[in-house]
């Protein structure tokens, strides 16, 4: 049966892409690939995708780099596929936007799992004001806006935020002042889909005080709670 997702597989190593893209297919997506980034970026000028499997390590322009540029201009959300010794390389990523990493080799099965995790994650987001009553939290000199997936300072400054951002930043925002754990946070972002790792929340809500926090090093907003876990530290508004 055809899936409506269309996602884009993105590895210089025909071994991998080839079979990945053969078999994301048998699941029913609609795929396509692309050996470089600058196959990538000519597929994403002429097609919407729902979701990117992106490779780090290649010839030329590298995953990172590409992550970046797809960031800058779109949230569509982008899984990353690692080797077991780039650890850096995928805090980076996570840092640049990605929604989630793969460790190489993978077991296909696992890819999908967290694909599907990934895709229901960001389809809980409204797609527009039309599509939803429009319900924003106030909290200390930020708004954030259900629906449009964004953080607004009193100064005008505007924040996109990725998928998990977004939704590890609204689930603290609707217990506010209440310490969630890690394994709560999975569970409230839907994260248990799949085998998420417990640094994976911490590296998100690392990104999410570099882009809330007037001083990242010392956070007055995002705390964290030791022994429990992370918290909203301020007065919500939900409106």
């Amino acid at each position: 049966m055809q899936n409506s997702h269309h996602i884009l597989v993105v590895d210089d190593h025909r071994d991998i892409r080839e079979p990945l893209t053969k078999y994301m297919g048998q699941q029913g997506y609609r795929v396509s690939s692309a050996a470089d980034a600058a196959q990538a970026r000519d597929l994403l000028q002429t097609n919407r995708f729902d979701l990117i499997v992106l490779d780090i390590m290649m010839p030329g322009e590298d995953g990172l780099s590409l992550c970046r540029h797809i960031r800058a201009s779109s949230q569509v959300p982008v899984i990353l596929l690692t080797a077991v010794s780039d650890e850096i390389d995928r805090i980076l990523g996570l840092e640049l936007g990605a929604d989630d990493y793969v460790v190489k080799p993978f077991n296909p099965r696992e890819l999908l799992a967290r694909i599907k995790s990934v895709l229901r994650r960001s389809e809980t987001m409204p797609r527009s004001a039309e599509a939803a009553t429009l319900r924003r939290y106030r909290f200390d000199d930020w708004v954030l806006t259900i629906n449009a997936r964004e953080v607004e300072h009193v100064d005008g400054r505007v924040v996109t935020l990725t998928t998990s951002e977004f939704q590890i930043l609204l689930a603290m925002l609707e217990r506010p002042n209440f310490a969630l754990s890690r394994d709560q946070l999975l569970d409230l972002t839907k994260g248990r889909a799949a085998v998420v790792f417990d640094r994976t929340i911490d590296n998100h809500v690392s990104r999410l005080r570099q882009k809330l926090e007037a001083d990242p090093a010392s956070p007055r907003l995002l705390q964290t709670v030791w022994g429990r876990g992370y918290k909203i530290a301020c007065e919500v508004i939900a409106e």
